[in-house]
């Protein structure tokens, strides 16, 4: 059975589709997985970790406002995040995750494992909460299959 990130370049190449990544908390997971599939550059020329919020704000557009008013780890900032991306690269599909890997960080409100992921394309604009459970790497993995599921999902159904 093919891993989520070779079925995911697979069908962005088949579809002709070009995907960039907009990663926090996962500090180019993502890209790194994508990448590691042989022909991803016929799908994928654009990632960028923005781990502050100067950054999140400088290459991706993400407003201050939205992240004094709901933070970085957000629905709002989530989705800021790829369109941001998507736009930058000019590509089919904007992915982003912004989240709190741990171990410290989190707060009552926004435990260690919150996670959010925003999928930005031509007819879709949305993000989807997770919480995830177990150590940094733990959280950081179980982003970066979530993400990637989540795209390819969203072009399948497509």
């Amino acid at each position: 059975m093919k891993n989520i990130e070779t079925s995911l370049v697979e069908l962005l190449i088949e579809k002709k589709l070009k995907l960039s990544t907009a990663e926090s908390c996962t500090g180019g997971l993502i890209a790194q997985k994508i990448t590691s599939v042989p022909g991803a550059s016929e799908c994928f020329d654009c990632g960028v970790v923005t781990y502050s919020n100067e950054q999140k704000q400088k290459l991706l557009g993400v407003s201050a406002e939205t992240l004094e008013k709901y933070g970085a780890v957000s629905r709002q900032t989530a989705l800021e995040m790829c369109k941001g991306v998507k736009n930058l690269a000019n590509s089919d599909f904007g992915i982003s995750v912004t989240g709190i890997a741990g171990p410290g960080g989190g707060t009552p409100e926004k435990p260690v494992g919150t996670v959010w992921i925003g999928i930005c394309g031509e007819s879709i604009h949305k993000a989807e909460k997770f919480l995830f459970d177990g150590d940094r790497t733990k959280v950081r993995e179980s982003t970066a299959e979530a993400a990637l599921t989540m795209v390819d999902n969203e072009i399948k159904c497509k």
